[in-house]
């Protein structure tokens, strides 16, 4: 008995060892952000995510406004908020790549206490394909937007923030700003710098008693995703489908509850959470329980994380095999068309009444075969 319990405290110890240890060094420290009676600002409210977050803000007691481009779809957001819950939300109207605008909209709605930067869009294509101002369509909306944002808010965001409780600023970014996927890459840039954005600026405003949570969704149904889906590249629909889509409403609630909880990391889905694990990294964390699993599943979470790449790099060859065999068959087609060709000009320029028998005909055959194996690769690879 006193043998057993010996190996069970041997067992335990470093456990509890890393435990406390952790407890000594996290940073920032926890924290939980209130949203009753405080001021929740919500960009790309018109549709989707945006919108099923500020019904349940709303909800929950926060005085919200919404921000986004088109003002029909953002007074028919607000009718709707206010049918399912009997609470006026106020609208702006404003381009997210438009700072001076957005600075106004800002002005207007009054100090900020929650701001989440939810406007987006996405054009897949492989980059070869893609336009550059696609390109630079989805990092000034999805990256340099988010930067105007915060810019015309945070100093509002400031004043009287230690009377005020705690502040927050929740970026929307995507399981592509944790994983790049195939023909997500201008799309992964650009929710990849919100990582980067994310972790200088917690340093940035936490003397503030402002604290930012970046939020991971994977595919949600709404109907930026049914569009996207229409102009994907089939690879990338097979590779996304691994994890999955979410409900808008589902995603809505991991984000608020993310955000209420103080997280930085806010993963929606198992997926997210093996991602958010993988991915840590050297980004802040709150949770002592999380980094304790950081700490001991970093193993293992990289054997997941490969397993992952494994299958996706395993669809893209399939995905490509198809044009191996296309290649054989132009190969031999073209082979044998100048085989027959080149015998043929042979046959009737050497062995014609007037050639005068330069070339036998065996000469003639492997003159063909020179034609077949030398001059046919060249000609297929110019027509792929």
């Amino acid at each position: 008995m006193a043998t057993l319990s010996l190996l069970s405290l041997l067992l335990f110890l470093p456990s509890l060892l890393l435990l406390l240890l952790l407890h000594l060094i996290l940073r920032p420290r926890p924290v939980k952000i209130p949203i009753k009676d405080r001021h929740v600002f919500i960009t790309g409210g018109s549709s989707g995510i945006g919108l099923a977050m500020a019904h349940q803000a709303a909800s929950q007691g926060a005085r919200v406004s919404i921000l986004a481009r088109g003002r029909d779809k953002l007074e028919e957001a607000q009718r709707a908020i206010r049918l399912a819950t009997g609470i006026d939300v106020a609208v702006f109207s404003a381009d997210a790549r438009d700072f001076e605008a957005v600075k106004a909209a800002v002005e207007e709605a009054g100090p900020i206490d929650v701001l989440v930067c939810n406007q987006g869009v996405f054009v897949p294509s492989e980059l070869e394909k893609q336009e550059m101002e696609e390109v630079k369509f989805m990092i000034d909306v999805n990256l340099i937007g988010t930067f105007h944002l915060v810019k015309a808010a945070l100093d509002g965001m400031k004043k009287n923030r230690r009377e005020r409780g705690p502040g927050s600023i929740a970026f929307m970014s995507s399981q592509a700003g944790q994983v790049g996927i195939y023909g997500y890459t201008a799309y992964s840039a650009s929710k990849f710098g919100l990582r980067g954005m994310a972790e200088s600026l917690q340093q940035e405003v936490i003397a503030d008693n402002i604290h930012v949570s970046l939020i991971f969704p994977p595919d949600t149904e709404t109907p930026g995703l049914a569009e996207e889906e229409k102009k994907r590249p089939q690879l990338t629909s097979i590779i996304a489908a691994s994890s999955g889509a979410m409900k808008a409403d589902e995603v809505a609630k991991k984000a608020l509850d993310g955000i209420k909880s103080g997280s930085f990391f806010v993963p929606c889905n198992f997926e997210g959470i093996l991602l958010a694990v993988a991915t840590a990294g050297l980004s802040p964390q709150r949770s002592l329980w999380m980094a304790f699993v950081e700490v001991i599943a970093a193993g293992i979470t990289r054997i997941a994380a490969l397993c992952f790449q494994w299958s996706w790099y395993g669809s893209i060859e399939k995905w490509h095999a198809p044009k191996k065999y296309i290649l054989m068959f132009h190969y031999l087609s073209f082979g044998i068309r100048n085989y027959i060709f080149e015998v043929n000009w042979q046959f009737t320029f050497n062995s014609g009444p007037d050639s005068g028998g330069v070339f036998g005909k065996g000469e003639i055959f492997y003159s063909g075969a020179i034609s077949y194996f030398v001059l046919t690769p060249f000609k297929v690879f110019k027509r792929w």
